[in-house]
């Protein structure tokens, strides 16, 4: 064997040439050579001596079968056959029926990292006098979402801003209380995932007229991030006091107080609208009543967001008020922020009219998952597509 290959390595050196019954094996065929029909063109020659050998340059030759196809242009799915695959809405699971304990690591401000105990104890006056006189401080101790905090010590705990759109790097005030707002890369996520719907496109040479419904607001750093991608109007809904002044503080920073004028050529009323509007109201209310918290009744949202306090609200009832709520159409996007320690919330939700709303994503992103539904799907949103086999399990 060595020695035929020896011999073959010399005819090729001497003449450029292969003996024809030497093939290439088959079964690599995407990687075998042929002497090139261009040869006139790439000619190389080289002296050996007293013989003078052309060479042809190689030419390696694809297989078909590994060539890439360029995919077949996208056709718009109708309603139809978005709705085909979706299976009938059954009943809500036990596990969202009830209050869930979600108790997350030793992080940042609401749980210090050098904490000792998951125990909340709240220091007696005497107990910090006595830290103050020795000079010292005692083990960090738990500090529980909705409790006051030390402004004057967390100025902006959570290190809030505005992660891209027109007011990008603004930062954002927090509340006076202990809050677990969004993180940083869930919401660069969540607004990457918007945006491949189409929620901040113009359409018609017109500016995008997306409408947010931002609840559970906090310091308002979702509806805020919102209205910076392009959005026309949010509306911020919280139960505290303190963080709907946040929020309007925040409004103002970031120069979203101004208003939407009304009128022919528009969707809005002769008077129009803020671009900005904070709700201090129970968020059940708001979506079941939303007329009796200052928002009209006529109002309808592009966009609904839900990042509850994960152990103060009953995910089965959240889910419902928001499905059969006068605020969302067709086509609205719902999002629901939830705890691993949850399970899974189910892929279809039925609606109190007979309509549904379909899960298009479930993502993971640590201990915080990410659920994203779309309201009665007719195919106007083309990238909103069910997607079953996220909501199976985490």
């Amino acid at each position: 064997m060595f020695v035929t290959m020896a011999a073959l390595l010399l005819l090729r050196c001497l003449y450029g040439i292969i003996p024809a019954a030497i093939v290439w094996p088959a079964s690599i065929n995407a990687y075998s050579f042929v002497p090139s029909r261009r040869s006139s063109s790439f000619r190389h020659d080289r002296s050996f001596g007293f013989a003078r050998a052309s060479i042809p340059p190689m030419r390696r030759e694809t297989s078909a079968s590994l060539s890439m196809k360029r995919p077949n242009p996208r056709r718009r799915r109708t309603a139809d056959e978005m709705i085909a695959p979706i299976q009938e809405p059954s009943d809500v699971p036990a596990n969202l029926k009830r209050h869930v304990v979600a108790k997350r690591p030793t992080l940042g401000h609401v749980v210090p990292k050098n904490s000792k105990t998951r125990r909340f104890k709240p220091p007696s006056s005497s107990e910090s006098q006595f830290s103050q006189q020795r000079g010292g401080s005692d083990s960090a101790q738990l500090r529980p979402q909705g409790q006051s905090r030390d402004t004057k010590r967390y100025n902006n705990p959570s290190n809030l801003r505005i992660l891209g759109g027109s007011v990008r790097g603004r930062k954002l005030e927090s509340p006076s209380v202990y809050l677990r707002p969004m993180m940083g890369k869930v919401r660069e996520a969540v607004f990457s995932t918007f945006t491949s719907f189409g929620l901040y496109d113009d359409v018609g040479g017109k500016s995008c007229t997306t409408r947010h419904l931002d609840i559970f607001s906090g310091s308002g750093s979702v509806g805020l991030e919102s209205l910076s991608r392009g959005a026309r109007h949010c509306t911020f809904v919280d139960m505290s006091a303190d963080c709907c002044g946040t929020c309007e503080r925040n409004v103002e920073r970031c120069g979203f107080d101004g208003w939407n004028e009304g009128g022919l050529g528009t969707d809005l009323p002769d008077e129009g609208e803020p671009v900005a509007r904070v709700v201090r109201a129970d968020a059940f209310r708001a979506l079941r009543e939303p007329e009796s918290v200052g928002i009209p009744s006529t109002a309808r949202y592009d966009v609904v967001t839900l990042c509850p306090p994960y152990e103060e609200v009953v995910y089965a009832d959240l889910l419902e008020a928001v499905a059969s709520s006068k605020l969302v159409g067709n086509d609205t996007v719902i999002l629901v922020e939830y705890p691993v320690e949850l399970g899974c919330l189910p892929h279809v939700i039925g609606r109190e009219d007979g309509g549904i709303v379909v899960g298009v994503r479930n993502r993971k992103y640590g201990r915080t998952v990410i659920a994203m539904y779309i309201v009665n799907p007719t195919g106007e949103r083309e990238s909103c597509e069910s997607r079953p086999e996220d909501f199976i399990s985490l």
